[in-house]
């Protein structure tokens, strides 16, 4: 929808965390009190619209998004998935970083097979998959998405069988994100001194293994003390994870109290306001990294070191599951397994000390 410029008091444009937006009105004499309009300016019933809901009544429209496809098909149940997850994460129990993923991964499925019937095979599934295989990850996250879509709907009886489970992923990858090593870490902090955004954000990341969508969140707000010891507290935006509490050690005080401006949050943009969205964090980190000489490095790449680290100083799976958020023994695993293996081939061979040989 283009932009529509227009004078009407009290018209608030509002974007929403799918990257649409939606209008409401302030009521005239009520100030707190606001009206949803749903339509925009470039509608020709507009005004209509807005002069009801500045005297505090909605009008409504005949048909939702849903009633303008077919009833059935991969469209409608895309728009009616789509839907509710947009409620759910304006009421908090999604994240609008997901949102923001199924909105783009159906979007696309809609557009090539949104005439189908919405009943199909796992084959099908497949074909959807292996069309998409030049980009592996983009195909392995669009079944993904499928598989989320249909778990949905099978839970509200809207169809009986999710054809997307069991439908094996493509991309072998590398690991994923690089974990970052200590020479990273030096070289990173040599380029940008104490006192800047650029090294705030690494010591944020280092000392509270915190993922980016919680970092543009985290400020004093989080902050706690217990039995004399300064405390940061959190409930990480990803869906299922455990609510962090970890000692906010020296460096990361230090740090946050460096910054010539301070705010509602720790990371601040050069206009000295939190940032909008985890990716516009994540954009200019990666170019705070590349300004360090430090091609290909991320936040979760430093998430990955802080776990690494920690197994190597002796941490359990279970003490990194505390700072990491992680209710599943096994995500945090990968960091201890290799260390482990290596105590205990250690102590293997020590037995072996006293054969005769």
């Amino acid at each position: 929808m283009t932009d529509v410029k227009v004078n009407y008091p009290g018209l608030l444009k509002e974007r929403l965390p799918s990257g649409n937006y939606r209008y409401r009105v302030r009521v005239e004499g009520k100030p707190g009190k606001r009206i949803r309009l749903h339509i925009g300016p470039d509608h020709k019933d507009f005004a209509e619209h807005y002069r009801a809901g500045r005297a505090g009544v909605e009008i409504k429209l005949d048909a939702e998004p849903v009633d303008n496809t077919i009833r059935g098909s991969i469209a409608w149940l895309c728009r009616k998935y789509l839907a509710d997850l947009e409620r759910q994460t304006l009421a908090g129990l999604a994240s609008s970083l997901t949102l923001k993923k199924k909105t783009m991964y159906l979007k696309r499925l809609e557009k090539h097979y949104g005439d189908y019937a919405m009943v199909m095979p796992q084959t099908e599934v497949v074909a959807i998959r292996d069309a998409y295989a030049e980009t592996p990850a983009g195909a392995d996250s669009l079944v993904e998405s499928i598989r989320s879509m249909y778990r949905w709907a099978c839970e509200r009886g809207i169809c009986d069988i999710n054809p997307a489970i069991g439908v094996a992923k493509i991309d072998r990858g590398k690991g994923g994100a690089k974990p970052w090593t200590v020479d990273d870490l030096k070289k990173y902090r040599e380029h940008h001194c104490e006192g800047t955004t650029p090294h705030l954000c690494l010591t944020l990341f280092m000392f509270t293994a915190c993922r980016i969508s919680d970092a543009v969140r985290l400020g004093r707000t989080n902050e706690f003390e217990r039995n004399g010891i300064r405390g940061l507290g959190w409930q990480p935006s990803k869906k299922g994870s455990a609510y962090v509490e970890i000692p906010m050690l020296p460096p990361l005080y230090k740090a946050t109290r460096a910054a010539t401006v301070q705010g509602p949050t720790y990371l601040l943009t050069e206009h000295g306001r939190p940032f909008k969205t985890p990716d516009s964090l994540g954009q200019l980190f990666r170019r705070w990294c590349r300004d360090a000489g430090l091609e290909g490095r991320s936040s979760h790449g430093i998430r990955k070191a802080a776990g690494h680290l920690l197994a190597q100083a002796g941490c359990s799976q279970y003490q990194i599951m505390s700072i990491h958020g992680h209710t599943q023994a096994q995500t945090s695993e990968v960091y201890t397994k290799g260390v482990e293996r290596w105590k205990m081939a250690a102590d293997a061979m020590r037995t072996l000390e006293s054969m005769e040989w």
